[in-house]
């Protein structure tokens, strides 16, 4: 005795959900079949069959393995039959949907976004961002000391990990993360795209300084007047966007020398020698009246300039 499902059309449904119509009757089978299982009188042996073209359900069970199969489909299945599938439609739209969102920001790892800021009273330690349909999470590890997140307000982050998690995808974005200064450098350097000129290496201590290492792939081209741009228009919008973050361009050389000291800036360096190859040992010989700012307040400027070229820098006044 088959059953009719009180459903829309089972086929319509798979299409415009974007489901193959067997992978939903899969589905719908397998969990007409638990419900059926849980009757007193259920058979041993037992499969659901759904006919997506006429919405009906008939349960085929016997009692062993060679046996003959016959409808056992219980009499009184219809209303629960009926639940069941508007259940298990739901979960698997649900499902789908969330695959494609996962699909599509799997993606976009590792790429700049743009969403817009909402304030959770529930997780005031954490930001959420509206990015698109779905809703990134800003950790507070992620995001900028001394930053201000307002409600509503539109930001750039930078989408570090794409995962599925309990209730869908889990989008993690960072407004600290290094790459986020590259990003926007990309956005605002037109030759980076075409290959003209590439940042080699970024050192950032978010929302107080970052060091970014450029360098030309074309004879000639001023790098760092490609990155600055007119009037320092390009660099100038990339500060923008960071709340005032300072940057420092530097130079990037194979030389080691040349690169560390050009890490240092903006303190002039006379000379930098190298104390062992393998260790990446180096000293850099600044004048008396450069050493505090070669230095930075809080030791920030070597810091970085070590993060940036990989050495560890000693700093002595050029007179020693």
């Amino acid at each position: 005795m088959s059953i009719s499902l009180e459903v829309p059309d089972i086929r319509q449904l798979a299409e415009e959900a974007g489901i193959k119509e067997e992978e939903l009757k899969s589905v719908l089978e397998a969990s007409l079949l638990q419900a059926y299982c849980k009757f007193p009188d259920a058979l041993p042996i037992a499969r659901a069959e759904v006919d997506s073209k006429r919405g009906t359900l008939t349960i085929w069970g016997k009692q062993e393995e060679d046996g003959q199969e016959t409808d056992c489909t219980p009499k009184d299945f219809s209303r629960q039959s009926t639940k069941i599938v508007r259940s298990a439609l739901r979960q698997l739209v649900r499902h789908t949907e969330d695959e494609k969102l996962f699909g599509s920001f799997l993606n976009r790892k590792g790429k700049l976004v743009t969403g817009t800021v909402q304030q959770d009273e529930r997780d005031k330690d954490n930001i959420h961002v509206a990015v698109g349909e779905t809703e990134a999470l800003l950790p507070k590890r992620e995001q900028t000391p001394g930053e201000a997140y307002t409600h509503g307000e539109r930001i750039r982050v930078y989408v570090v990990a794409v995962s599925r998690g309990l209730k869908g995808p889990e989008i993690i974005v960072s407004r600290c993360h290094p790459n986020l200064v590259l990003k926007l450098f990309e956005k605002e350097v037109p030759e980076m795209s075409t290959g003209a000129v590439s940042i080699v290496k970024v050192a950032r201590e978010a929302g107080s300084r970052t060091k970014i290492a450029i360098k030309s792939n074309v004879e000639g081209l001023n790098e760092k007047g490609t990155f600055i741009g007119p009037d320092g228009s390009r660099v100038r919008s990339v500060v923008s966007e960071l709340g005032g973050e300072k940057i420092d361009i530097v130079d990037y050389s194979e030389d080691p020398a040349s690169y560390i000291a050009s890490a240092l800036s903006p303190a002039k360096v006379d000379s930098v020698r190298i104390l062992s190859q393998e260790e990446r040992k180096a000293i850099a010989f600044v004048p008396e009246s450069q050493i505090r700012l070669a230095i930075g307040k809080e030791g920030q400027n070597a810091r970085l300039a070590a993060r940036l070229t990989g050495w560890k820098i000693a700093i002595q006044p050029s007179s020693e």
